[in-house]
């Protein structure tokens, strides 16, 4: 089922608010095992988007990190959260089909682990745009309702 929201013009318009894995897959080029995002849950043109990351055992980082002691390496969380924020980008007109990478990452903090069984829920929000290169953007992942991780990403379009 898709989910829209009907804005108020002229032309009603509607506006997708979910995305499933393979609608993800049109957006982003990310492929096994390093397609972190299963599903979009809400999404806000220009603005924001909610992702989810299903985390289990049979994902491949986990036979090295930790044996006996399974944690989703903070960089894969952080990784998850830019792929919400490539979304919002490639869902910015005139952005279809372009490739935006990381350019720093800043004020990262990592608050509890994420472990198998755990579901992932990422808010990545666009704080700015510039010569439709560079993108800002804040990220926070949450497990239970408790803060996992946080931080600032930069993106810089690829060629």
């Amino acid at each position: 089922m898709e989910n829209t929201v009907t804005q108020g013009t002229n032309s009603e318009q509607k506006i997708k608010t979910t995305f499933c894995v393979e609608e993800i897959q049109e957006l982003l080029p990310h492929r096994y095992p390093f397609a972190l995002v299963d599903r979009i849950i809400d999404y806000v043109p220009g603005q924001k988007a909610v992702g989810l990351k299903n985390v289990t055992i049979n994902e491949e980082f986990f036979q090295g990190h930790i044996p006996g002691k399974p944690l989703m390496p903070g960089v894969l969380q952080v990784e998850a959260m830019a792929q919400v924020g490539g979304v919002i980008l490639t869902l910015l007109p005139g952005m279809k089909g372009k490739f935006f990478a990381f350019g720093s990452i800043e004020k990262v903090r990592f608050r509890r682990p994420v472990v198998p069984g755990d579901q992932l829920i990422m808010t990545v929000e666009l704080l700015s745009f510039r010569r439709n290169r560079i993108a800002k953007m804040q990220g926070q992942g949450l497990v239970d309702g408790q803060l996992a991780v946080q931080g600032e990403m930069l993106f810089s379009l690829i060629d």
